[in-house]
């Protein structure tokens, strides 16, 4: 069960994630979560470091799909000054906004990553979908709703779990 929540990758940040290397395997799209992944969840707008990272995604051949639980006006605010398309209100870990999101980038699952902070959110629901997923460290977790804060303590006893099977292990990011 608990498998299920274990990403492909793991790194600090998205600026850590070897590009090139994904498009070397055949990567074209990235589905990524918006608050704690991209930026603090009290964050309005992309950094200049982040924008930045965006148009290096964009100049390899990615595509970018924006998909957040969080609500329409979070998400579009963020994502439409970057001409990103998103889906707000995605109830993740359900299929139902990942299908949605390859089906934006016109991509197969095969050919997409997710990129999130959440294990039970979007490690999970790319896990579930076939999809390639990559763990990111929260960048602001004392930022965090009640729900999210919710989800951590689960992923502290998951993280426990894992660990006793020797599938997770401090110091693995990469």
């Amino acid at each position: 069960m608990f498998e299920r929540l274990l990403p492909h990758m793991r790194v600090n940040t998205v600026y850590e994630i070897n590009l090139d290397e994904l498009h070397s395997r055949g990567v074209r799209g990235i589905i990524t979560d918006l608050d704690n992944t991209l930026v603090g969840a009290k964050e309005a707008l992309a950094t200049p470091e982040l924008i930045q990272w965006l148009d290096g995604v964009r100049s390899r051949g990615f595509q970018v799909v924006i998909v957040s639980n969080n609500n329409d006006s979070r998400v579009g605010k963020f994502a439409s000054p970057l001409n990103i398309p998103y889906i707000h209100a995605a109830r993740k870990p359900a299929a139902k906004a990942f299908r949605r999101a390859l089906k934006v980038l016109g991509l197969e699952a095969g050919q997409t990553v997710v990129i999130g902070d959440q294990m039970l959110t979007d490690v999970l629901g790319g896990n579930r979908m076939g999809l390639f997923t990559i763990l990111v460290t929260p960048i602001a977790p004392a930022d965090e709703g009640i729900m999210t804060r919710v989800n951590r303590q689960i992923e502290r006893i998951a993280l426990i779990r894992l660990r006793k099977k020797g599938l997770w292990y401090e110091g693995e990011i990469k």
